[in-house]
């Protein structure tokens, strides 16, 4: 029989050796976030470029107000085998839609409105819209009148009867064809809404639309100048959001990241216009970096406040991240004021937490901000193929690495 001696001298001996050495290196964390975990995250981006699926990528994440991950992978011109930097500049789509929305909300704290005022107030050619009874049969097809008008609460939220262009039926090709025009401003644009009937009624249904662009027009009626200048002059240059723009100057457009095209190893021959726009879109439009989008978020998790200076109010925040929806979005999640908003976690089958709010472009650029663990992850590549696979797997592997 062992002496207790012995047994304490074997204990030692094994606390020596080096694989019970090498077993306590600690996992070096940031925030609360493995750095080795998040390794799966960076091989997961590496694995799409490797198959050709994406061309490149940037992927930013803070936490607690801290930054834990920033890096580039891959290419941002795929023919020339130019490498992608942390401050290539992406065209972010829909993405400007939520910073459309905090401008029009800044208003609306300053008064300007109520969200229960009826659209026609401000378009009078809203008050006497109709309604398709049957979409598919196209524009000329039969009509209904709206059972009540469009108030501006509704556009924020996606519920108003309005819709994106993006199918493939008739209404909804004469929808995209509105937004091919070449409009020389906003108000044009929002002006040929008006003469097309709606896909439904006011508060009845879901359907993503152009309703930020008339946001972006009732902008620059409350604030009396361009949504461009509102935006540089309230939101991007308090920010510090310096390459957040609808025009770029020459040296920034060195830095715009080509997109790539649907077929693998395709290249997009035209590019989005990136200087002498005018018309500024509410809807999409904004070149932008992952830094300057950080910024954006990070003062919505500070609850509208940003360098010293707040952008919005508390309450407003806690408001425009509520589902406005109901279960008009979807099981899981609503739509607030310009955002996805998740409400059940365990119905999702996604990791994250209830209050998370997200949204992406249509160019497959991705962020989501969790009010609950403090995290911002912004991901950015530039394809045609768009997807929220890519928004699943970035929550998948992100909230993996919490290790808090």
């Amino acid at each position: 029989m062992k002496t207790l001696f012995s047994v304490f001298a074997t204990l030692l001996i094994l606390h020596s050796t080096p694989e019970f050495t090498q077993a306590q290196v600690v996992d070096p964390t940031v925030a609360g976030m493995s750095l080795d975990r998040l390794k799966r995250y960076e091989a997961y981006v590496q694995r799409e470029i490797n198959t050709g699926r994406i061309p490149g990528a940037v992927t930013l994440i803070s936490r607690n107000g801290e930054l834990v991950q920033k890096a580039a992978f891959g290419f941002s011109n795929l023919e020339q085998k130019v490498q992608l930097k942390t401050d290539d500049i992406f065209y972010i789509q829909s993405m400007t839609k939520p910073i459309i929305t905090v401008a029009f909300m800044m208003l609306f704290e300053e008064g300007h409105f109520q969200l229960t005022d009826p659209l026609s107030k401000y378009f009078p050619a809203a008050k006497d819209l109709k309604v398709l009874k049957n979409p598919e049969d196209g524009l000329d097809s039969e009509t209904v009148p709206i059972k009540r008008e469009i108030v501006l609460a509704d556009l924020l939220s996606h519920t108003a009867g309005f819709t994106h262009g993006l199918g493939q039926n008739e209404y909804e090709k004469a929808v995209a064809g509105i937004l091919g025009q070449p409009f020389k401003t906003i108000q044009e644009r929002v002006d040929a809404y008006f003469t097309i009937p709606l896909l439904g009624q006011p508060g009845e249904q879901w359907a993503y639309s152009i309703a930020p662009d008339i946001l972006s027009a009732l902008i620059e009626k409350f604030s009396g100048k361009p949504t461009d200048q509102f935006l540089a002059e309230r939101i991007f240059i308090p920010l510090g959001m310096k390459d957040t723009g609808y025009n770029l100057t020459k040296e920034q457009q060195r830095r715009v990241v080509q997109v790539k095209g649907d077929d693998p190893g395709g290249i997009l021959t035209t590019h989005p216009k990136m200087e002498g726009n005018t018309l500024w879109s509410g809807v999409n439009a904004l070149f932008s970096t992952a830094d300057d989008y950080l910024s954006f978020c990070q003062m919505l998790m500070n609850e509208g406040k940003g360098n010293g200076k707040h952008f919005l109010g508390r309450k407003t925040v806690e408001m425009m991240t509520m589902n406005h929806s109901g279960d008009l979005f979807g099981i899981s999640e609503g739509f607030g004021y310009g955002f996805a908003v998740v409400d059940d976690v365990a119905e999702s089958h996604n990791l994250g937490s209830n209050g998370t709010y997200y949204w992406a472009g249509a160019f497959n650029t991705h962020f989501f901000i969790d009010p609950e663990e403090k995290l911002i992850s912004i991901f950015l590549t530039q394809t045609t193929d768009f997807d929220f696979y890519f928004h699943n797997k970035m929550r998948q592997m992100v909230y993996q690495s919490i290790v808090d």
